[in-house]
C-alpha cells in the first residue's frame, strides 16, 4: 500500500477530531459559516422535496429549512448527532425524518432516494472525496442536485504556500487546507449524468465556495441551470 499523502485523512482521525469539536462547534463556527449555510439551504429549497444533509453535525442548519421539505441528517460523529437530536426535540422540527451515524462514503440508502444532497464544509474533511461524491450521486434522484459549501484551495501564491505549510496541523483538526477546485470539476466531467452548474465564492475571505452539481433527468428547470452554469467556469 502506498504511503499516505500529506493531504489525506483517515476515518479515525476525523471521528476523534469532531468528537472534540462537538461541545464548542456552534460557538466557534456558527457565525463564521452562517452565510454559507443560508446559501446552501436556499439552493436546496429551489429543488425541494426530500433532502439529505451529510455532515449535519450539531443540526445547526436544520431550523432554517422550510417546514415543507423533508430532511434526513447523517454524520460520522455520534457526539455531534446527540446535539442535533436535542435541537430537533427542543424545537419540534417535525420535518426531520431521522438522524443517523453514517459514513459519507457508504450511505445506507437505496439508489435515487433524495431530491437534494447538501454537504456543508464536508468534502475536504473525508478520507476519499471523489468516492464520497460518487456516493452522493448514487443516492440522488434524476433531476436533483448536490449542493456543497466547501473550501477551495489556492492555486498559487502566498496563500497556497501557507495552506501547504499548515496542512499537517489541519489534518489533526479534521480537515484539509489544500484542495483545488479542479478536483470538483474533474469529478463532474468523469461522472455520468452529473453536471457542474455553479460555483460562487462564500465568506470568510472567499476561501469557500457554494458548488452545485445537477443530475440529468427529472423535471428540473434546465433554463435556470444554464444561466448559472457560466458561474462555475469562473
Amino acid at each position: 500500500m502506498a504511503a499516505m499523502s500529506r493531504s489525506e485523512l483517515d476515518k479515525d482521525t476525523i471521528t476523534k477530531a469532531y468528537a472534540r469539536w462537538a461541545p464548542v462547534y456552534d460557538l466557534v463556527f456558527g457565525a463564521v459559516f452562517e452565510q454559507g449555510r443560508h446559501a446552501a439551504i436556499a439552493a436546496a429549497e429551489r429543488i425541494g422535496g426530500r433532502i439529505l444533509e451529510v455532515g449535519v453535525g450539531t443540526g445547526i442548519s436544520l431550523p432554517y429549512y422550510s417546514p415543507d421539505v423533508r430532511l434526513y441528517g447523517v454524520d460520522i460523529s455520534e457526539p455531534m448527532l446527540r446535539k442535533a437530536q436535542q435541537r430537533v426535540s427542543e424545537l419540534g422540527l417535525k420535518n426531520v425524518e431521522g438522524l443517523a451515524v453514517m459514513d459519507a462514503e457508504h450511505l445506507d440508502f437505496p439508489d435515487a432516494s433524495f431530491d437534494v444532497i447538501v454537504a456543508q464544509y464536508v468534502i475536504t474533511t473525508v478520507p476519499n472525496p471523489e468516492a464520497t461524491l460518487d456516493e452522493f450521486a448514487r443516492v440522488l434522484k434524476p433531476g436533483g442536485e448536490i449542493v456543497l459549501v466547501s473550501r477551495v484551495g489556492a492555486e498559487a501564491g502566498l496563500r497556497r504556500a501557507l495552506e501547504r505549510w499548515f496542512a499537517p496541523a489541519a489534518r489533526k483538526l479534521g480537515w484539509r487546507t489544500e484542495f483545488s477546485f479542479e478536483r470538483y470539476a474533474v469529478w463532474a466531467k468523469k461522472t455520468a449524468d452529473m453536471q457542474l452548474v455553479e460555483r460562487r465564492a462564500m465568506p470568510p475571505f472567499g476561501h469557500f465556495s457554494l458548488i452545485r452539481f445537477a443530475k440529468e433527468g427529472g423535471t428540473a428547470v434546465a433554463g435556470d441551470r444554464a444561466q448559472t452554469a457560466t458561474r462555475a467556469a469562473g
